[in-house]
């Protein structure tokens, strides 16, 4: 009974916490005293002892709760001096501020591939470069580092692929990719990757360029070229061009010019004038890609096509398509874009890989020169009176020669690696099984030259000059010619080849 009403009284209690005024005459009355500011309350009526209600005490508890938690959300909050020694309840028991750090630098497995569609899974962290994977695979495979090793993005379901630049992040460039896209990685070599340093007069002709200021005299390739990698000027690129209009199959040719700031084209002729201007891309969230298949998959006028694509997965519905009349215009626009674009990075790429990663230059060595000894049935080099059988044969495993290749693969691999001169390839003729010919790029431009057999005293030589100069095997020949113009426009400098990862 007592308990009862204790409790009953400390319910009062409470209650009149939360109405001070009822609690005043409630207390008062309980005490058989009132206020004297109040009137005189009535005299209690005799009762018997206060017996809470059945569902009493799942009330008082509540209250008792709701008090606890009252009191703990008043009480100061005061700060943690050993914070690493308590937990959350919804924590493990065992922080992990006391353990060591896990690397951060979390792994993925991507898949590259070779032209020859060879490929090689390689780990790599997430935060790896293009030109780290190069030299992953260089290493791997034992490949000479000539510095032009090059990771492209293909794009088959469009007929797109571009240069990864050597500071790009590849674990990046993948995540663009969409889920259901059979995108690849291919590692092959690409001569005119940095090409425009060492010769820019091949890659700006005068009629394309112009200047935003008017200048004093003439202005050299090597001028324009340090104007694009400054910030306060710029040269501009400007001429026709064949665009697919939006939604349309159609072409039009269009006057372009290209500034810093976006591709801009011309709504009236050649004009030049701000109210005639319109703008067509940017370079920020685009990447520039070349047209591998423009004429089939996407019926451009003629097969020098280029366009921008956004760095996010998009379908064909998002490409600006653009086409050029020939090549030389092709690599203007396109050279000059990754120079507005990326700017000095592109400088700071082509002059790392010279400073040399390790003691010995990969330049002092000469990969043509390697795998050239002439090796006899056990292995020892040959004198120069060898067989005519084995003079004809041993250029089958140089990697400049390739074998029954059609002469518009052997322009498509040179187009691949690069329209530099010297670029060069060795493969049997079509016309006649008997020959070989000589494909190589100069003046932006493959040209094709007819290896001639000639018999000689019962000796079989080669000859590109009517037997002029005549050579044992091909391997003599190439040789010479890298050292000799000879007939040819220039010398023989970089091969094509097929390799296997």
């Amino acid at each position: 009974m007592t308990t009862s009403l204790q409790d009953g009284q400390s319910a009062v209690g409470r209650a009149a916490a939360r109405d001070p005024p009822l609690a005043a005459q409630v207390c008062g009355a309980a005490q058989g005293r009132g206020d004297a500011r109040d009137p005189a309350p009535a005299p209690w009526p005799p009762v018997r002892a206060f017996v809470p209600p059945a569902d009493a005490p799942r009330g008082i508890a509540a209250d008792r709760r709701k008090k606890k938690d009252l009191d703990v959300l008043e009480m100061p909050s005061i700060p943690n001096p050993f914070p690493e020694l308590c937990c959350s309840p919804f924590t493990s028991v065992l922080s992990a501020g006391l353990f060591p750090k896990a690397n951060s630098r979390k792994k993925q497995v991507i898949k590259v591939y070779s032209e020859d569609e060879t490929s090689r899974a390689l780990e790599v962290p997430s935060d790896i470069t293009a030109r780290d994977v190069c030299q992953l695979l260089i290493l791997k495979n034992h490949y000479i580092d000539d510095h032009s090793w090059t990771l492209f993005e293909h794009l088959p379901h469009i007929g797109l692929e571009r240069t990864i630049e050597d500071h790009e992040l590849v674990i990046e460039v993948l995540s663009n990719w969409g889920m259901e896209e059979e995108n690849k990685l291919y590692f092959r070599k690409n001569y005119a990757k940095y090409e425009f340093f060492k010769n820019p007069m091949y890659f700006f002709p005068e009629h394309m360029v112009s200047f935003a200021t008017e200048t004093n005299g003439e202005i050299s390739p090597t001028q324009i070229l340090q104007m694009f990698l400054s910030s306060s000027t710029y040269p501009e690129i400007h001429g026709f061009l064949h665009a697919k209009e939006q939604g349309k199959k159609s072409w039009k040719k269009i006057y372009f010019l290209l500034r810093r700031s976006g591709l801009y084209f011309s709504t009236k002729g050649t004009s030049k004038e701000p109210r005639h201007l319109q703008f067509f891309s940017e370079f920020g969230n685009s990447d520039i890609y070349m047209s591998l298949a423009g004429k089939k998959k996407h019926g451009a006028p003629t097969n020098y096509g280029f366009c921008f694509k956004p760095n996010k997965a998009g379908g064909p519905r998002d490409l600006k398509m653009l086409c050029a009349e020939e090549e030389q215009s092709r690599t203007c626009w396109v050279t000059a874009i990754r120079l507005l674009k990326y700017g000095m990075q592109l400088y700071q790429n082509y002059m790392h890989p010279y400073q040399g990663r390790s003691g010995c230059s990969s330049q002092s060595i000469s990969p043509m020169k390697k795998g050239c000894l002439r090796l006899g049935t056990h292995g020892s080099p040959t004198a120069s009176s060898q067989s005519s059988t084995t003079n004809m044969a041993i250029h089958r495993s140089q990697p400049w020669f390739h074998h029954k290749i059609s002469r518009d693969e052997a322009q498509r691999l040179i187009i691949q690696q690069g329209l530099v001169d010297g670029v060069f390839l060795v493969r049997d003729s079509q016309s006649n099984p008997k020959t070989f010919v000589l494909s190589m790029s100069h003046g932006q431009k493959i040209k094709h030259f007819q290896i001639i057999p000639v018999e000689d005293e019962g000796e079989m030589f080669h000859t590109l000059d009517d037997g002029h100069t005549r050579f044992t095997d091909l391997i003599q020949l190439v040789e010479f010619y890298q050292l000799n113009k000879g007939v040819l426009p220039c010398k023989l400098k970089h091969y094509c080849a097929r390799i296997t990862l």
